[in-house]
């Protein structure tokens, strides 16, 4: 373990000298392109992966590494002529770093249109997506009340680099409760902040049903559409924090829902409330919902709410 992490931290420092090399020009100017200053690219470790076969695979192994740690760290694939080449290739490459400060994976994304879009670590002895939030080990350390949870890593560099220095993101799956026994040593109050897509909103459902009834206080920020020529468009908070502003942003996270008023309108939403057929399906379909609330207080605070919202 000690050696993958070590391994894992020389290839971040490759990675990010290749970035401001020659050869990084173009995930350089990928960056800049979405807003990112050069602080923001080493406060975040960023780097590059430039296009080529063993790139990576030399340095390392040149600095020591052997075969089976290069393969163990999940940062090289074994040719079908058993030579070894480089996993990442022409992408942007986010360290993974843990509240320890160690190296722990990487995440990556194309700078161009060529898939997969995003990739990340495999499961390795030092990288499990469970057991991380990216950007955590800098959110720890903020100032504000609560740590908001984001889809993407470069949405957590944006909003950070916006003042909101307590954005962290999962790696690629679905909040774990792995994750959330470790925002509970930081935090007990998260704001929900996906993307305002399907995807987004079941991850947002999913999330609520892992929170429900926990030691969390939870409440969910719903990014607005944004009109492009005449028609609604989805954004996540990376396209929020371009097109409006930090300050902006601000009004939406003091604005959140929580869990329960976020449900409560997504099942709503579904209905026809001007008919009875409508308002008997919301009332049967919240009563289910209220059901799962312990605490009686809060139960008829929204008992009576609904009771309003159906008429």
């Amino acid at each position: 373990r000690k050696r993958i992490l070590e391994l894992n931290r020389d290839a971040a420092r490759y990675f990010h000298r290749t970035l401001m090399s020659e050869a990084g020009r173009p995930g350089r100017a990928y960056l800049i392109g979405r807003g990112l200053t050069r602080d923001t690219i080493v406060h975040f470790g960023i780097g590059y992966a430039a296009e080529g076969w063993d790139g990576l695979t030399n340095a390392m192994r040149q600095q020591g590494y052997t075969k089976e740690e290069l393969l163990a760290a999940g940062l090289v694939v074994n040719g079908k002529n058993g030579r070894l080449y480089d996993k990442f290739r022409n992408r942007l490459m986010l360290p993974v770093i843990d509240t320890r400060g160690d190296v722990v994976g990487f995440g990556s994304r194309v700078i161009d249109n060529s898939e997969p879009k995003y990739m990340n670590t495999t499961e390795t002895i030092t990288y499990s997506k469970r057991r991380i939030l990216y950007g955590l080990n800098l959110a720890k350390k903020t100032k504000r009340p609560n740590i908001i949870l984001c889809e993407g890593n470069l949405d957590v560099v944006t909003l950070h680099q916006a003042g909101f220095d307590n954005a962290v993101a999962s790696m690629g799956t679905a909040l774990t409760v792995e994750q959330t026994r470790l925002l509970s040593r930081f935090t007990k109050e998260l704001v929900l902040c996906y993307d305002n897509d399907n995807a987004g909103q079941l991850a947002t459902q999913r999330a609520l049903e892992l929170l429900n009834n926990s030691e969390f206080s939870v409440k969910v920020l719903k990014l607005p559409n944004r009109m492009v020529d005449g028609k609604p468009t989805k954004q996540d908070a990376d396209d929020f924090i371009k097109n409006y502003g930090p300050a902006a942003f601000e009004n939406l996270l003091s604005g959140s829902e929580n869990g329960v008023e976020f449900r409560m309108t997504q099942i709503a939403a579904r209905y026809d409330l001007t008919s009875d057929e409508g308002r008997i399906g919301y009332a049967g379909e919240m009563a289910e919902e209220l059901c799962r609330l312990e605490n009686a207080v809060e139960r008829d605070v929204y008992t009576n709410r609904a009771a309003q919202t159906a008429g």
